[in-house]
């Protein structure tokens, strides 16, 4: 791909990265969570990260009235710098936006997994292996592997029968066969996928029936 083509995907991927924040702005205030669905189930993850955002969102709000005193006597800059820093706190307020609006979501089918706007994968139940609650606060990034941390831990680790696919904030596509994420009730959540697992177990293990001898 050439450079000119790959500066428009990489604009096109930051401007729709910047609707969705918004887009999540506007579905916290309203609280309407998004992908659930009828007969679909959340799982939130945000409080693993709220007191940190807090925090983060705190910082940004006191150098923004720390710059707006001291550079009250240079009115551009002043200018510049205080769109600069009401962007950035409008930015971490859709992070955090977007985390406890786009929840993990199961189905009968398929538990969608998803971290802030950047991630969104879709993981069929009958190609999950094996499911287990796992504690990590420390991720090393390997091939056929994604780690979804929020505030430096993933708690979940599911094993794939065969790779599936997924799109990178840039739009590549890369294919996983181990995914690592964090969820507030992690514990529930394995559980439920691991009764999934119990009932379809038979029917991928159950032999084949023989074929009828031909008359």
């Amino acid at each position: 791909m050439s450079r000119v083509g790959s500066i428009h995907r990489i604009a096109r991927a930051l401007v729709r990265h910047e609707l969705l924040l918004l887009a999540a702005l506007l579905r916290w205030v309203a609280r309407r969570p998004h992908g659930v669905g009828e007969g679909g189930r959340a799982f939130g993850y945000a409080r693993g990260q709220g007191a940190m955002m807090f925090g983060f969102g705190f910082v940004c709000v006191v150098e923004t009235m720390t710059l707006s005193v001291l550079l009250r006597d240079f009115p551009l800059v002043h200018g510049v710098f205080l769109v600069l820093d009401l962007y950035t706190i409008l930015v971490v307020a859709g992070l955090h936006a977007a985390s406890a609006t786009r929840p993990h979501v199961l189905t009968g089918t398929t538990l969608r997994l998803r971290r802030f706007a950047t991630v969104d994968l879709c993981v069929p139940l009958t190609a999950v292996t094996s499911v287990r609650r796992e504690l990590r606060t420390t991720h090393e990034k390997r091939d056929g592997e994604l780690n979804m941390a929020v505030g430096s831990q993933t708690t979940v680790t599911v094993e794939l029968a065969a790779p599936i696919g997924y799109l990178t904030f840039f739009g590549r596509r890369r294919e996983v066969r181990l995914v690592r994420f964090h969820a507030d009730d992690s514990t529930q959540l394995v559980g439920i996928v691991r009764e999934f697992i119990g009932a379809v177990t038979p029917e991928r293990t159950a032999p084949s029936s023989l074929p009828a001898r031909p008359a």
